[in-house]
């Protein structure tokens, strides 16, 4: 169903636009304002964009609902957080986020769909950020056309990744990526041929035999970053079989998403989320012998 959002017009903008005030007080987009315009409400009267306004004044914002949604195909979700414009999931590494020609009904768009629809409620699929089919841990999915635009790049993350090799301390991996081949989803590392910059931070959490735990800050956002990072230097991840070879039985990259924090897009409050690790990487790090505090 639309959302509709009350917000209450402080003194400062007393005089001024309605498009003033959303645009500039309430952060509305020049393309969330076009889709709302024509419907806004002032104390309960219907309000044009040109109107001025009072301190004190109620304005009315109704964000119109998704025509096309992702096919709602059951599948377990762990929802962390919900409210009527954010959804939070701790995603599984086994599920792919969107539709593609490997991947058709058994995503995390899919499931969300479904999940949404049992609620009588329908939205596009609008993750802020991804996870590679492999990687898991938190989501944060816009459940409307503003909380998509006031979100999108000012979420904070922290992953979490076991890596091969034994690290200490932390450390900065400032090298370009590039797509050595455009019809594969392969990328590399090269200060020559890099297009596109990129800055992984990384901290050890704990040592292991042969291995490290690290959490890791993005400063960009490219496609397998962290992966192809640390198998640039010499640090793979575990399970990684596209970057390396170091425990690839585990099948999988053993990449997670630990912790997300974001300023909320309607009620500006600070939200901060957490998952644990899943019941693999727990395993994986079990297995090595020789663990050290």
């Amino acid at each position: 169903m639309p959302r509709n959002i009350d917000y209450t017009v402080p003194p400062e903008y007393e005089g001024r636009k309605v498009v003033h005030f959303l645009r500039g007080y309430c952060g509305f987009s020049a393309r969330i304002m076009r889709k709302v315009k024509y419907a806004l409400l002032c104390n309960g009267e219907k309000a044009r964009t040109i109107d001025r306004l009072k301190s004190g004044d109620i304005i009315n914002v109704t964000i119109p609902d998704d025509d096309v949604v992702p096919e709602a195909l059951e599948a377990e979700i762990d929802v962390i957080y919900e409210d009527d414009d954010i959804l939070v999931v701790n995603k599984s590494p086994f599920m792919a986020m969107h539709p593609t020609h490997n991947h058709q009904g058994d995503t995390l768009a899919n499931a969300v769909s479904a999940y949404l629809a049992k609620k009588g409620k329908n939205a596009v699929f609008r993750a802020v950020g991804r996870l590679d089919k492999g990687t898991s841990g938190v989501v944060v999915c816009a459940l409307n056309h503003l909380s998509a635009s006031k979100l999108a790049g000012k979420t904070e993350k922290e992953y979490y990744a076991l890596v091969k090799g034994n690290l200490t301390g932390e450390g900065r991996v400032d090298v370009p990526i590039y797509r050595p081949d455009p019809m594969k989803t392969l990328r590399a590392c090269s200060y020559e041929l890099g297009v596109e910059p990129a800055v992984t931070n990384w901290r050890v959490e704990k040592s292991f035999n042969g291995a490290t735990l690290l959490s890791l800050r993005l400063e960009t956002g490219r496609t397998h970053q962290i992966r192809v990072h640390m198998a640039f230097s010499g640090n793979a991840l575990a399970g990684d079989t596209m970057y390396g070879d170091f425990m690839p039985e585990i099948g999988h990259q053993l990449l997670h998403c630990r912790k997300c924090s974001f300023e909320h897009p309607v009620t500006g409050k600070n939200m901060e989320f957490e998952a644990p690790f899943p019941p693999d990487f727990v395993t994986a790090m079990k297995s090595i012998d020789g663990i050290s505090e």
